[in-house]
């Protein structure tokens, strides 16, 4: 079914600019504020608050670039173990360099990049020597000792004192940083202890989306922020220290509220002074709740993120990336908002196909897969693999095709296309598998299209999928996998490998 829009933008952006300079007028001379999510292509918050643009945050720091500098944190084992941003399939560390220059291409310029807990580890080191290389500056912070209870150790020369200052020149400092667990809390606090021996009186806050404080506890959307960290073990409660101080319930994640008593008095140690702050959520500037103008909409994108969330803590699960309780979470999470995997449309008609495709057993490597797309008008497209197809190819022409009002016995790829380009992976690239992922059946599409023109109004229709919900019966190989994720698809798929080789599920 078509998308309903929940969710307003420009209201969003006016209530969060606002709330920022509200914030920053409580201290005097500057104001370090932990960005949390992402600043661009924040594509869960899209999918659960439908409506909302994936880049709004990008568009509120250009609001404010002349009045904020920008700091960029990444935690020295995520480039060391090679951490991956699962939205986009690549690792932390290029996802620092790409948000550096998307950050350029807005007209933002990165102040300096702090690598924390840093160890000297060959990747750490490659990375920053590139960095530098490029004239972008790079500082250490190291593990901080004392960490989380000897408050004393903590704010003195030996914990926060042993981190590399970064000068700044602006009342507002953005930090932020790729995935959780970058450091942007730590570095603000060791901002802090260094401003404050040199006379420079600043604070701290936080804006971080999800979950949404001012929503129950148990709406599907913050529900939708436990699936999607599963790996972390986080949870949402009722914040009890803004319970307590204003008898208000308000919502926040274990973690904030764990750490509140000891970040308050890491505070106070800092600044001399009685922190300004009662509660965790005290300390948000968020505002994203107020964006909220269909909640019934929100509430069914979310259900419908939960269940993406169970089929790919499974995947990960069977690729060795998760492990078995994240895996029982998500599914008990799922339960929680009483859904099921069938409960998305795809999944049923994915089966369906795979099912009863009509060459059942003679597919790719013997195993036979399904997919299945829910186009802009509610209707469902399939597609199996074939000899010289994978299920994502056979999917993603069939779409173009009823899109662009192709009829079935049209073949937008000739035979001699497709062979041409089986040939050559079999005989000159040493290939094991002759038929083409999506990656390599949009190539080939494309070039149809300078000589084809039923080949070149399909091409131009794949435009409108972006956006559309896919499932497959099967782990995507990595070249349907990359042309999925180009085209924009929200795509899921069954924990089942369809090759008999190891290398060529991950490479």
């Amino acid at each position: 079914m078509p998308i309903e829009v929940g969710f307003d933008n420009e209201k969003y952006l006016k209530e969060q600019a606002e709330a920022i300079r509200e914030r920053l007028e409580k201290f005097s001379n500057k104001l370090y504020l932990e960005f949390g999510g992402k600043i661009m292509y924040d594509m869960h918050a899209s999918r659960v608050l439908p409506g909302f643009d994936p880049n709004v945050k990008m568009r509120l720091l250009q609001q404010m670039k002349n009045e904020a500098d920008i700091i960029l944190c990444i935690y020295s084992g995520d480039i060391a173990r090679r951490k991956v941003r699962a939205d986009f399939g690549i690792t932390y560390d290029v996802d620092a360099l790409k948000l550096i220059d998307d950050l350029k291409d807005w007209g933002i310029a990165v102040t300096a990049v702090i690598i924390t807990r840093y160890e000297d580890q060959p990747a750490v080191r490659i990375f920053k020597n590139r960095l530098e290389r490029q004239n972008i500056p790079v500082y250490k912070h190291y593990f901080t000792k004392g960490y989380p209870t000897e408050v004393d150790r903590i704010v003195s020369e030996e914990g926060y004192g042993a981190n590399e200052y970064v000068e700044t020149k602006n009342k507002l400092v953005i930090v932020t940083g790729p995935g959780p667990g970058s450091g942007k809390l730590a570095t603000c606090l060791s901002q802090m202890y260094h401003d404050h021996i040199r006379g420079i009186e600043s604070g701290y806050a936080k804006f971080e989306t999800f979950p949404i404080w001012n929503i129950p506890l148990k709406h599907p959307v913050n529900v939708a922020y436990e699936a999607a960290t599963v790996d972390l073990k986080d949870y949402n409660e009722i914040d009890p220290w803004h319970l307590e101080a204003y008898n208000e319930k308000t919502i926040n994640y274990n973690r904030d509220v764990e750490i509140f008593p000891v970040l308050k008095r890491i505070l106070e140690k800092i600044t001399g002074a009685e922190s300004i702050y009662k509660s965790p959520t005290d300390m948000g500037v968020n505002r994203a709740g107020f964006g909220i103008v269909k909640d019934e909409a929100v509430r069914q994108a979310a259900i419908q993120e939960i269940i993406r969330r169970y089929f790919r803590a499974c995947c990960e699960y069977t690729l060795g990336m998760g492990d078995s309780e994240s895996v029982q979470r998500a599914e008990l999470i799922m339960k929680e908002v009483n859904a099921k995997p069938e409960d998305r449309l795809v999944v049923g008609a994915a089966r369906k196909a795979a099912a009863e495709a009509p060459e059942k057993g003679k597919g790719h490597q013997g195993v036979y897969c399904g997919a299945a797309i829910e186009l802009p008008d509610g209707s469902i497209e399939t597609g199996t693999n074939k000899p010289l197809l994978h299920a994502a190819s056979s999917l993603i022409l069939n779409a173009a095709k009823k899109l662009s009002g192709v009829p079935d016995s049209i073949h937008l790829l000739s035979g001699n296309i497709i062979e041409s380009i089986s040939e050559f992976k079999e005989d000159i690239m040493q290939s094991k598998s002759a038929s083409l992922d999506l990656d390599e059946a949009l190539i080939a599409l494309s070039i149809s299209a300078t000589t084809n023109p039923t080949a070149k109004t399909a091409l131009e229709k794949l435009k409108e999928l972006k956006g559309c919900e896919v499932h497959m019966t099967h782990i995507p190989t990595p070249g349907d996998e990359a042309g999925l994720r180009r085209l924009g698809l929200n795509l899921t798929s069954e924990p089942n490998i369809s090759t008999r080789g190891f290398y060529e599920v991950s490479h």
